[in-house]
């Protein structure tokens, strides 16, 4: 497994759309097709397994959106994505979607068959949570990719030596052959490109905004190895994400300060234009926050103090999700907006700078480190137990490094925050991603506040977070399919949230779009 990044997998990506796990890693995986087939495609077929999520959210969630967008070569925050599908269809590429049954293991899985005038291929990937993806198998070979090297696939007959491909003693390091009968596959996976003789080679380019390379190692990979690294030396939480992050990605201290900063800067300006309204056709919730802000600017709430101000900010983040605005994933889209609106919120309450924003996002995308490691923020996978209590884990940990907590601190705080989220399910209501989630990122960005609080007032929380972690994959491998982000229970199936649903729908049939403003 390449180790986790704070940038690729935790904190990021920068994007829109309503799900990470549906529109972001389907982009990654439709760009990835796109240089299977050299850019030049006549038709696509996208098959989904009639077991998984896949069947009854992928236009609704944005897998349809993203796949286009990918194959057309576009970025995960291109304002042109809403238009993908037509997009599309100008390009002259026809495209069948349809439902199989395959007993795929993953509910996130794309089967993708590629065609043009003199080639086919096939690809089947899946969608691990966040906007991570997995591709698995190439042309009915069993392989790993995950978007973060630059991939070179090289078919030759069997009995060809690989000295005789024109590769260098460095890329013969990093090949992975792959028996074919009559045939071998070559995959080189490396922080370039290689130069190879022969016309059946393939060139992948990387999807992620950290590459990875050979040789790559990290200081720790779970909480209490970090713990036992740092040993007595009590070293501030966002301390230890720098060197972390430095080590993954070969950064300096500075450029993993100046890109979590940047990110900072891009949630705040997520959370201005939320106030200030957002609009979009397709959406279950109208503005809400414009009415909150003048309401709490006049006194007119009971007094939360600093929560009504991260209420406010976390209901600005969904708003611009839910129109199509940018949004940054963490560590979902579905849960966007907990932790930000949280940090934020707190961070101008005590007068703190940008900089210390971006420290206490880094202390929480280390404990997101932990958790992406051990278990996965897709709620396919493990329901809003994933997203949002993966959020409130990490939101803990970075308040209680704005106030200037302890390392052991900052840990309790999100072992304490998962704790009290086990079990918590996905049934987005009229199968959109905005409510109950809108609710779900406040409860959960309440109970960060809530339990940095007990952390710095010495409250225990007696079981170890890697312990946390490891139980709330358990209660997700017990928990009903219909629970996990399928829009088949809860909320998704009362009589009101079938009626929106419906009613949706017909405004998409009138305007003749499936993305109308």
């Amino acid at each position: 497994m390449t180790p986790v990044s704070i940038f690729n997998d935790v904190i990021g990506p920068v994007m829109r759309g309503p799900s990470s796990s549906h529109c972001a890693a389907a982009l990654r995986i439709g760009r990835l097709a796109r240089d299977l087939m050299n850019g030049v495609m006549d038709e696509v077929l996208v098959e989904f397994d009639r077991g998984g999520s896949l069947p009854t959210t992928h236009e609704s969630q944005g897998s349809d959106m993203g796949l286009f967008g990918g194959l057309l070569g576009w970025e995960a925050d291109d304002e042109r994505l809403p238009e993908s599908a037509k997009a599309l269809a100008e390009a002259g590429i026809k495209l069948r979607i349809e439902t199989v049954d395959v007993g795929d293991p993953h509910p996130n899985t794309y089967r993708l068959t590629l065609k043009n005038a003199h080639e086919t291929h096939t690809l089947i990937a899946i969608s691990t949570g966040g906007g991570m993806i997995e591709v698995i198998e190439i042309d009915g070979v069993p392989l790993r990719m995950d978007g973060g090297y630059h991939e070179t696939l090289i078919w030759c007959d069997a009995d060809t030596p690989v000295c005789t491909l024109g590769l260098s003693e460095a890329d013969k390091s990093v090949c992975i052959t792959h028996n074919l009968g009559d045939q071998q596959l070559i995959q080189v996976k490396s922080d370039r490109f290689v130069e190879s003789v022969g016309s059946s080679v393939k060139r992948l380019s990387p999807v992620l905004p950290v590459p990875s390379r050979k040789d790559l190692k990290v200081p720790f990979s779970s909480c209490a190895e970090m713990l036992q690294h740092d040993g007595d030396r009590k070293t501030p939480l966002w301390q230890i994400a720098i060197e972390y992050e430095r080590a993954r990605g070969n950064f300096t201290e500075a450029e993993v300060i100046a890109k979590m900063t940047e990110i900072v800067r891009i949630l705040r300006k997520s959370i201005a234009s939320g106030i200030a309204g957002t609009s979009y056709e397709d959406r279950v919730l109208h503005h809400q926050s414009g009415r909150f802000a003048e309401m709490m600017q006049t006194g007119r709430l009971l007094d939360g103090g600093a929560l009504n101000r991260i209420i406010l900010y976390v209901t600005a983040i969904m708003e611009v999700k839910s129109s199509m605005g940018v949004i940054v994933a963490a560590p979902t889209a579905g849960a966007c907006a907990a932790l930000p609106g949280a940090v934020i919120a707190m961070a101008e309450e005590m007068g703190k700078d940008e900089t210390e924003m971006a420290k206490a996002m880094l202390a929480a995308g280390l404990i997101g480190v932990f958790i992406a490691t051990r278990w996965s923020f897709a709620a396919e996978v493990g329901g809003c137990q994933a997203e949002g209590g993966s959020a409130a884990c990490m939101g803990a940990a970075a308040l209680v490094t704005l106030a200037g907590g302890t390392r052991d601190q900052a840990i309790a705080a999100a072992s304490m925050a998962l704790q009290s989220m086990l079990g918590l399910i996905c049934d987005p209501i009229a199968n959109r991603v905005e409510a109950p989630c809108l609710g779900k990122n406040v409860m959960a960005a309440a109970n960060a506040l809530s339990c940095a609080n007990m952390a710095l007032a010495g409250y225990d929380p007696l079981i170890p977070l890697d312990e946390v972690i490891d139980a709330a994959k358990a209660v997700s491998e017990r928990m009903p399919r219909e629970h996990r982000c399928t829009s088949l229970g809860g909320l998704a199936i009362t009589p009101t949230s079938l009626e929106i649903e419906k009613r949706l729908a017909a405004l998409k049939t009138g305007c003749g779009s499936c993305a109308c403003h």
